[in-house]
Parts: structure tokens; C-alpha cells; sequence
């Protein structure tokens, strides 16, 4: 069990690392392709990945569930993914993986909303604090700061966006199918 726990920790940390360089690496795609051929050629390996990776085909126990899938690709695929590049077309790196990292609290507003959910003085600490932590990391100096309304304002929109699929793909994973099969599906989606 403890093996688990720290591959399970290894394996957040490599994610982390891999996804934190998403903003530069695109910033530079952004010279050469548009913000749809980026997450079209993205989502389309990914894609390819997933399905070498688990080639079986998903077979939905209920068709009610496509619509999950469907608005799920929509939202982490398309829609979130979409904005985050637009954005670094108006902005820079640093200041959208600032702003794109406030979505956790957008996930658990509208599970309190939405869901229903009970949040706690401790869940709003953990957010000052890690967004304290992310602005300190990402900025040398207060003077540094430099606002770019549209390529920020897409960034928090981007962040809401994700929040919904945060959500949808909770709902998904109690439908008991393979995460890969799953995940492959919602890009499909998208």
C-alpha cells in the first residue's frame, strides 16, 4: 500500500512537471501554428496515445451517458484548451499559469453550488495560500506584474471552463469504465 502511495505521488509530481511546461511550449507553438491547429494536432496524438495504449472499443452501458461524455469533451478538451492557447496569443506564460491554476477554486465553488458540497474555512486558506505560493514563484518583483485584459480575462474563463469538466469527468468515473477507454472518449468528443 505504501509503494502505491508513493508511486501515486511520483506520478502526480511527473504530471505536474509535464504540464506546467504547456504554457511555454505553446507560447512558442504559437509562432508557428494558430491556437485550433495546436489543439487539434494535440488532442489528435493524444488521442492515437490513448488508443495504442488501450485499444478496446468503449461500450456505453446507458446512452444517457454520452451526454456526459460529449459536454465533457467539450469543456477539457475543446472549450478549455482552446482559451488557455487564445490567451497566450494576448498574454504571457506566466501570468495565464497564474491565472489558469485558480481552477480548483472554480471546481469547488460550483461543486458547493452545484453539488451541493460543504466548503470549509480550510479549503479557502489552502487557496490563499497556494495562490500566494504561485504568484510568488511566478513573479520576481511587484513591478513586474503586467496585466493583459483579454489574454487574462480568456485564462479565468478557461479556469471556469475546466471546473465544469472537472465535474463532468467526476460524474464519469462512477460509470465504472476504463479511465484510459474514458479518457480516450471524451477527446473523441472534443
Amino acid at each position: 500500500m505504501e509503494n502505491n502511495k508513493k508511486l501515486g505521488h511520483l506520478l502526480a509530481i511527473f504530471t505536474i512537471m509535464i504540464w506546467s511546461t504547456t504554457f511555454v511550449s505553446t507560447k512558442i507553438l504559437l509562432r508557428t501554428f494558430t491556437p485550433m491547429e495546436i489543439l487539434f494536432y494535440r488532442f489528435t496524438l493524444g488521442f492515437l496515445f490513448l488508443f495504442l495504449m488501450y485499444p478496446k472499443r468503449l461500450k456505453l452501458k446507458d446512452r444517457k451517458e454520452e451526454i456526459y461524455f460529449i459536454f465533457a469533451g467539450l469543456t477539457g478538451v475543446s472549450l478549455y484548451y482552446l482559451l488557455e492557447n487564445m490567451a497566450l496569443t494576448y498574454s504571457n506564460a506566466s501570468n495565464i499559469g497564474v491565472l489558469v491554476s485558480i481552477a480548483p477554486f472554480f471546481t469547488g465553488m460550483l461543486s458547493w453550488i452545484i453539488l451541493k458540497e460543504k466548503i470549509n474555512k480550510n479549503f479557502l486558506y489552502g487557496f490563499i495560500i497556494a495562490m500566494t505560493g504561485i504568484i510568488l514563484i511566478s513573479i520576481k518583483d511587484m513591478s513586474g506584474v503586467k496585466v493583459y485584459p483579454i489574454g487574462d480575462i480568456l485564462a479565468i474563463i478557461a479556469a471556469l471552463v475546466w471546473a465544469f469538466y472537472s465535474l463532468l469527468s467526476r460524474k464519469i468515473s462512477t460509470f465504472g469504465y476504463n479511465m484510459i477507454a474514458s479518457t480516450r472518449r471524451m477527446f473523441f468528443m472534443g
